[in-house]
């Protein structure tokens, strides 16, 4: 069953069944284990989990971007009329990486060259993919810097990451990546490595620039709180698989799935003084070994005997809500939430009326 949306935008990008396996010293492991998921062109989808969910490795396809002992096993990933999975080179991969989807990545300093100042960087971007040259690669370059809020952009140009803040980096980073003027931009823990003030500008960029060249963006987040202002949809995902989606409001008020239910626990804003903040027991699954069932269930105290025994199909919470979980089956016991996840629930009724 595919994971859907009622809304009206055109579908821009369609992943179905994928499959994906890394072969690790003769062993396979099974990264992705049959995603579909469409992307709504102009959207904002944040895509989060725990670290080793799958969550790079499930966009990095999207840009040919896999490690080389990892391949796509099976499935789909259709855009603009073409199925990225079954690209071979790196001559069809740049008639896409860059020019259609671009990604910025968590690290902006191993993302930059130390030796090369920053407009060579941005210009070496454009160059490739629109051809400019000489005072028309200078100016959109400069221009780039403008819109990513980097001051006195003709100083700067001339100058190298190291002159250059982590905030100013990552801003770097991003006008690197919409210099080319992508259709879906992919952001990679954009805000890992920066503090508080920082990250809230960062996002504020990100919105601005979807805004101003009708973005679609992908976040990937292992933290919940940093997309509550900027996702339209949250996917969460879970051993390489997506295990609830649906709008903000939705995911964050009227969650269904039990990792959900912990990953939002384990928000800090959520903490009350004195107690000992919530974590998630135990670890996630070994995927050298083939998951059998719910692959929550072990960690999960509100797993039903089935769980261990067959992987729930997806159950329709709403047009636009759908979880991967048996408690949602109508022969389940009815199980309450835990407390956190109640004063959410109570918190959306108060701002949204019901």
């Amino acid at each position: 069953m595919t994971v859907e949306n009622s809304s009206t935008a055109p579908v821009i990008l369609s992943v179905r069944d994928l499959d994906i396996k890394f072969n690790l010293r003769g062993r396979v492991l099974n990264a992705i284990r049959g995603i579909s998921l469409d992307l709504y062109q102009g959207e904002s989808l944040a895509i989060v989990g725990e670290s080793g969910s799958g969550k790079s490795v499930f966009t990095k396809t999207f840009m040919g971007l896999l490690d080389q002992n990892g391949v796509i096993a099976g499935g789909e990933i259709l855009y603009n009329g073409q199925d990225l999975a079954t690209f071979r080179t790196e001559r069809q991969w740049r008639q896409i990486r860059g020019r259609e989807i671009a990604m910025v990545l968590q690290d902006p300093m191993t993302s930059l060259n130390p030796l090369k100042t920053i407009g060579s960087q941005i210009g070496e971007a454009i160059a490739i993919h629109q051809g400019l040259r000489g005072a028309a690669l200078r100016a959109k370059v400069l221009e780039c810097l403008g819109d990513v809020g980097i001051p006195d952009p003709e100083h700067r140009y001339k100058q190298y990451p190291h002159e250059f803040s982590g905030g100013m980096r990552q801003r770097v980073v991003i006008a690197i990546a919409v210099a080319c003027r992508p259709k879906i931009l992919i952001c990679d823990e954009p805000t890992t490595a920066l503090d508080v003030t920082i990250q809230a500008q960062i996002l504020d960029l990100l919105k601005n620039l979807k805004r101003k060249y009708d973005l679609t963006t992908i976040y990937i987040t292992h933290d919940l709180g940093v997309v509550a202002n900027v996702a339209d949809r949250i996917a969460v995902m879970y051993a390489g698989d997506i295990v609830e989606i649906g709008s903000c409001e939705e995911v964050f008020y009227t969650p269904k799935h039990p990792y959900t239910w912990a990953l939002l626990s384990s928000l800090p804003q959520l903490g009350v003084k004195g107690q000992e903040l919530y974590s998630i027991q135990g670890a996630p699954p070994n995927l050298f070994t083939e998951v059998k069932g719910d692959a929550f269930a072990p960690r999960n105290p509100h797993a039903l005997k089935i769980d261990f025994e067959e992987r729930p199909p997806y159950f329709e919470v709403s047009p636009t809500h759908k979880a991967r979980t048996w408690l949602l089956d109508p022969r389940a016991p009815k199980v309450e939430p835990p407390e956190h996840i109640r004063e959410l629930q109570r918190e959306g009724v108060r701002r949204h009326g019901g």
